[in-house]
Protein backbone atom coordinates (compact mmCIF):
# COMPACT_ATOMS: atom_id res chain seq x y z
CA UNK A 1 0.00 0.00 0.00
CA UNK A 2 1.32 3.42 -0.94
CA UNK A 3 -0.03 6.90 -0.21
CA UNK A 4 0.55 9.76 -2.63
CA UNK A 5 -0.19 13.25 -1.36
CA UNK A 6 -0.56 16.33 -3.53
CA UNK A 7 -1.94 19.84 -3.50
CA UNK A 8 0.49 21.76 -1.33
CA UNK A 9 1.96 25.09 -2.30
CA UNK A 10 2.46 28.73 -1.46
CA UNK A 11 -0.59 30.83 -0.64
CA UNK A 12 -1.25 34.18 1.01
CA UNK A 13 -2.96 34.44 4.36
CA UNK A 14 -6.70 34.14 3.93
CA UNK A 15 -6.34 31.92 0.90
CA UNK A 16 -7.32 28.31 0.31
CA UNK A 17 -5.70 25.05 -0.70
CA UNK A 18 -7.02 21.55 -1.21
CA UNK A 19 -4.84 18.57 -0.39
CA UNK A 20 -5.45 15.11 -1.80
CA UNK A 21 -4.02 11.76 -0.80
CA UNK A 22 -4.65 8.61 -2.78
CA UNK A 23 -3.90 5.14 -1.45
CA UNK A 24 -2.89 2.56 -4.02
CA UNK A 25 -2.19 -1.14 -3.97
CA UNK A 26 -4.23 -4.22 -3.22
CA UNK A 27 -6.62 -2.61 -0.74
CA UNK A 28 -9.73 -4.23 0.67
CA UNK A 29 -10.61 -1.45 3.12
CA UNK A 30 -9.13 1.35 5.19
CA UNK A 31 -10.34 2.32 8.64
CA UNK A 32 -9.34 5.86 9.55
CA UNK A 33 -7.62 8.28 7.21
CA UNK A 34 -6.14 11.52 8.37
CA UNK A 35 -3.91 14.48 7.90
CA UNK A 36 -1.05 15.44 10.19
CA UNK A 37 1.36 18.32 9.94
CA UNK A 38 4.82 19.14 11.15
CA UNK A 39 6.13 22.66 11.32
CA UNK A 40 9.88 23.37 11.56
CA UNK A 41 11.13 22.64 15.06
CA UNK A 42 7.82 21.20 16.18
CA UNK A 43 6.37 17.75 16.65
CA UNK A 44 3.98 16.21 14.17
CA UNK A 45 0.39 16.90 15.15
CA UNK A 46 -3.01 15.68 14.09
CA UNK A 47 -4.91 18.10 11.88
CA UNK A 48 -8.00 16.07 11.06
CA UNK A 49 -9.11 12.48 10.67
CA UNK A 50 -12.12 10.68 9.25
CA UNK A 51 -13.47 7.18 9.74
CA UNK A 52 -14.66 4.94 6.94
CA UNK A 53 -18.19 5.86 8.00
CA UNK A 54 -17.52 9.57 7.68
CA UNK A 55 -17.13 10.64 11.31
CA UNK A 56 -14.59 13.43 11.62
CA UNK A 57 -12.31 14.92 14.24
CA UNK A 58 -10.37 18.17 14.02
CA UNK A 59 -7.64 19.92 15.91
CA UNK A 60 -9.02 22.96 17.71
CA UNK A 61 -6.72 25.22 15.71
CA UNK A 62 -8.37 24.32 12.40
CA UNK A 63 -12.01 23.86 13.37
CA UNK A 64 -14.28 25.94 11.17
CA UNK A 65 -11.54 26.49 8.58
CA UNK A 66 -10.54 23.01 7.40
CA UNK A 67 -12.78 20.22 6.12
CA UNK A 68 -11.71 16.61 5.74
CA UNK A 69 -13.54 14.24 3.41
CA UNK A 70 -12.90 10.92 1.74
CA UNK A 71 -13.96 8.86 -1.23
CA UNK A 72 -13.91 5.25 -0.11
CA UNK A 73 -14.31 3.95 -3.67
CA UNK A 74 -11.12 5.76 -4.65
CA UNK A 75 -9.31 5.23 -1.32
CA UNK A 76 -8.66 8.95 -1.32
CA UNK A 77 -8.79 11.52 1.47
CA UNK A 78 -9.03 15.27 0.98
CA UNK A 79 -8.36 18.30 3.12
CA UNK A 80 -9.98 21.56 2.13
CA UNK A 81 -8.14 24.37 3.88
CA UNK A 82 -9.75 27.81 3.94
CA UNK A 83 -8.84 31.05 5.70
CA UNK A 84 -5.24 29.91 5.90
CA UNK A 85 -2.95 31.53 8.44
CA UNK A 86 0.86 31.77 8.54
CA UNK A 87 0.79 29.37 11.49
CA UNK A 88 -0.65 26.70 9.19
CA UNK A 89 2.72 26.57 7.42
CA UNK A 90 4.03 23.02 7.69
CA UNK A 91 4.62 19.80 5.85
CA UNK A 92 1.33 17.94 5.70
CA UNK A 93 1.30 14.15 5.85
CA UNK A 94 -1.59 11.84 5.13
CA UNK A 95 -2.12 8.65 7.07
CA UNK A 96 -4.11 5.49 6.51
CA UNK A 97 -4.82 3.33 9.52
CA UNK A 98 -5.56 -0.40 9.27
CA UNK A 99 -5.34 -0.62 5.50
CA UNK A 100 -6.50 -4.19 4.96
CA UNK A 101 -5.49 -6.17 1.91
CA UNK A 102 -7.70 -9.09 3.00
CA UNK A 103 -10.80 -8.89 5.22
CA UNK A 104 -9.66 -11.43 7.84
CA UNK A 105 -6.39 -9.78 8.85
CA UNK A 106 -5.66 -6.38 10.32
CA UNK A 107 -3.83 -4.17 7.88
CA UNK A 108 -0.88 -1.89 8.36
CA UNK A 109 -0.65 1.83 9.01
CA UNK A 110 0.86 3.92 6.23
CA UNK A 111 2.12 7.46 5.69
CA UNK A 112 2.33 9.58 2.59
CA UNK A 113 5.49 11.40 1.62
CA UNK A 114 4.34 14.82 2.78
CA UNK A 115 3.32 17.92 0.89
CA UNK A 116 4.53 21.35 1.87
CA UNK A 117 2.13 24.18 2.64
CA UNK A 118 3.49 27.70 3.05
CA UNK A 119 1.23 30.57 4.05
CA UNK A 120 2.68 34.04 3.68
CA UNK A 121 1.49 36.99 5.75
Amino acid sequence: VQLQASGGGLVRAGGSLRLSCAASGSIFSINDMGWYRQAPGKQRELVACITSGGSTNYADSVKGRFTISRDNAKNTVYLQMNSLKPEDTAVYYCNAENARTVPWRRGGDYWGQGTEVTVSS
